[in-house]
């Protein structure tokens, strides 16, 4: 059956019925607005709809509706009927859908239309059979009131059981004749009810006195009200059993539920015992697998690679001829990644690196990693350390191999350090600490590839011991200032002092500055020194300013390290020493290499700028050996540049080789820069340095760093430090090379 004949049988209707209704209007219009009419016309759509009467549990609905219908036509003839049935089924409609009931698309104009199409039938009907029977046409008679009103309720009855039983045909294909007798035939009795209704009403209307009118409506009202009570309780009485019904079917059905689910909770059981099992078997065997492997990489982790050595240093004692080099490895600067990207980022990393040790590896070999950004690797079947060196390369050229992240280039290398298997080791922590050693050692000298050595585990215990004595060398008073003296080459006068750190250990004795400061560096611990040189460097010019008036312009020049560059902290470091000295700010000349001003440029001409508001002065330390960039010094704030001693010894005898100097100088003198040039220990470098100009000096010809007293002496006894002849701290025959290579403290 087509699937759209139910719409096409709704359209008709609606259509149909409508022209009806409007025929009928139009034929009736000027009755239609007589008073009469349209106070019935108000009843039936305010008051009729309100007095249906609903049986439970059946399609029964007594209503009004067809009582005022054929009111209607026995008053006013059956046009109007028409119209009243379209209006009052319009009406009908809209209270039901208020109340709750759920109504399908075109639910009022579709009944409305059906309603109106009905009563032409039953219109058309009647005005047959009457003109066959030879009806009375006013209906004055009780004969004829009977015979109009049953001729009206029967067809009006078989009208809309027949549309109502074709439209469940078309939708459903359910039989019109089942669907007759299961659900039409219980209406009739609303036709017939209201036709009597309305024949009673039609003879009050027109035959009886007010009185018999009042008395009459008084008494169906109580009928009404008794039927709607007595209606009611049978309701009720039906809502009771229904609610019997349905606790004895919620009981029954909660019975086989709990059956049912006593069976599916034992199946369930079953189940999950069995998926039990099967998950205590994977979590142990997750669990063996994490407690070997690294959970970022899927590499091996520092345990199973302790087993895995443990083996192969128990083999290697009963045959020497199974041979093993131990590789451990760090990633440079990793840490730089993590804070600038962040640290997912630097997982990412991380798990690159890891894949790119695999693949340079063979099947026998072994890659964990140890923790954080460091790797080890067992080389195995390697002859010799120098295959093992030539894999180690080979991983680092690789590893080296730049690779794009969500959007950044992204370049890495890696320190390592290689320990060859040896009788000496018992346990896998002594082989991973030589191989640690050694990869130090490779980053120290940034070689990127280091074999280990007894020298270098020597070198390492002593630095480590020198790390942790350093960090209680202020509490005991062993870090002392050297200070070496600045001049004018012009006219010879003190400038001020170079403060140099120097540390005498209490068990070691002098340790040079090239030992301890690279450790200082390392460790973090170059800050805290630093912040105590410049309370020290500060409280002792402030003093020595207070001498003569020839010492109250005197400066100090203090080395800044990288790492407290770094830092937001000094800035507020150095207003804290000022503050606590009484030091004015031009009095302190603030040093920084060239490598460590232009590592993160911008970010030190940021700190340089806030320096400069303080009023220090700056100075650039050893030009000319690191990698400037002319485009970021001119920017760089500073009143000084100091010439590295490299370029002031390589000048000759007769002044050759100093066309570097000259660059500098000039190049200096263009930046409006005063020059200071470090290292003199010649006569001939001191004259060529005069003759090009440059402003200040310092050196072993004019002066050694001396101690806090000597070099207080000296700002006493020695107001002019030019010219040289007969000075008695210019030796000659004394190596130059002695401090020749000290580092900026």
């Amino acid at each position: 059956m087509n699937k759209n004949l139910p719409s096409y049988y709704k359209a008709a209707v609606i259509i149909v019925g409508i022209i009806c209704f409007g025929v009928a209007l139009l034929v009736n219009s000027t009755q239609a607005l007589r008073w009469e009419y349209l106070v019935l016309l108000a009843f039936a759509v305010l008051v009729a709809p309100r007095l249906s009467l609903t049986i439970s549990r059946s399609n029964l609905i007594l209503s009004f509706s067809d009582s005022i219908v054929f009111l209607t036509f026995l008053m006013y003839g059956g046009e109007l009927a028409i119209v009243t049935a379209f209006v009052e089924a319009v009406a009908n409609c809209i209270y039901l859908k208020r109340r709750g009931v759920e109504s399908a698309r075109w639910f009022i104009l579709f009944n409305a239309s059906l309603a109106s199409i009905v009563a032409a039938v039953s219109f058309g009907v009647f005005t047959l059979v009457s003109s066959v029977l030879g009806l009375d046409p006013a209906r004055t008679t009780t004969r004829s009131i009977v015979t109009t009103l049953g001729v009206l309720s029967l067809t009006q009855f078989l009208a809309s059981s027949t549309f109502t039983s074709l439209y469940q045909y078309l939708r459903t294909a359910t039989s019109v004749w089942e669907t007759w007798k299961k659900r039409c035939l219980s209406i009739s009795l609303t036709q017939f009810t209201g036709a009597g209704l309305a024949g009673i009403s039609y003879k009050l209307i027109n035959y009886a006195d007010p009185v018999m009118i009042v008395v009459a409506s008084v008494g169906l009202g109580f009928i009404y009200m008794s039927y709607r009570q007595s209606i009611g309780e049978v309701n009720d009485a039906i809502g009771q059993v229904e609610d019997a019904e349905r606790e004895k079917a919620e009981t029954e059905r909660e019975r086989r539920v709990e059956a049912e689910r006593h069976a599916g909770q034992l199946t369930r059981s079953l189940q999950k015992e069995e998926m039990t099992n099967a998950a205590l078997r994977k979590s142990e065997q997750d669990f063996q697998y994490a407690a070997l492997h690294d959970s970022l990489t899927n590499l091996a982790n520092r345990k199973q690679l302790g087993d895995i050595l443990r083996k192969l240093i128990k083999d290697y004692k009963g045959n020497p001829a199974i041979s093993f080099h131990v590789l451990f490895l760090d990633i440079r600067r990793f840490k730089n990644i993590n804070d600038s990207l962040g640290h997912t980022i630097g997982d990412k990393v991380l798990m690159i690196a890891a894949k790119r040790f695999v693949r340079m590896l063979t099947e026998v070999d072994h890659v964990a990693r140890i923790g954080g950004d460091e790797f080890a690797i067992i080389l195995r079947n390697l002859s010799t350390v120098g295959k093992a060196q030539k894999v180690a390369r080979r991983i680092f050229r690789s590893i080296s191999q730049p690779f794009s992240l969500s959007g950044n280039r992204i370049s890495i290398t890696v320190n390592i350090g290689i320990a060859p298997c040896d009788a000496e080791y018992n346990t896998p922590e002594e082989i991973l600490r030589d191989a640690d050693i050694a990869m130090h050692y490779a980053r120290e000298k940034d070689r990127g590839v280091a074999v280990f050595s007894k020298d270098l585990r020597e070198r390492f215990l002593e630095r480590a011991r020198f790390e942790m004595d350093l960090r209680h060398a202020i509490e005991r008073n062993e870090l002392s200032m050297h200070y070496q003296p600045i001049v004018s080459l012009q006219d010879g006068h003190l400038i001020g002092f170079e403060a140099l750190l120097r540390w005498h250990h209490s068990e070691v004795g002098l340790i040079p500055p090239v030992k301890f400061i690279p450790i200082a560096e390392d460790s973090g611990l170059i800050t805290p020194i630093s912040v105590w040189i410049l309370g020290e460097t500060c409280s002792q010019l402030a003093k020595w300013q207070k001498i003569s008036a020839a010492s109250k312009d005197l400066i100090v020049s203090v080395n800044i390290s990288g790492r407290h560059l770094e830092t937001n902290e000094l800035v507020d470091d150095i207003e804290l020493a000022l503050e606590n000295s009484g030091l004015d700010a031009d009095s302190l000349k603030l040093e920084f290499t060239e490598s460590v001003a232009m590592e993160n440029a911008e970010h030190t001409i940021n700190i340089l700028h806030q320096l400069k508001k303080i009023g220090v002065q700056l100075s650039i330390d050893d030009f000319g050996t690191g990698y400037s960039s002319l485009s970021y010094l001119h920017r760089l704030p500073f009143d000084t540049l100091k010439i590295d001693r490299s370029f002031v010894n390589a000048v000759g005898e007769n002044g050759e080789n100093s066309e570097v100097l000259q660059t500098i100088i000039s190049l200096a003198k263009n930046l409006k820069m005063r020059v200071i040039a470090e290292g003199i220990e010649t006569v001939e470098q001191l004259n060529l340095l005069r003759n090009l100009g440059c402003d200040y000096g310092q050196g072993y010809l004019i002066s050694k760093p001396k101690p806090v007293r000597e070099a207080e002496r000296m700002i006493y006894e020695r107001p002019n430090w030019l010219p040289f002849d007969g000075i008695e701290d210019y030796d000659p025959s004394r190596p130059s090379s002695v401090d020749a290579n000290l580092p900026v403290f």
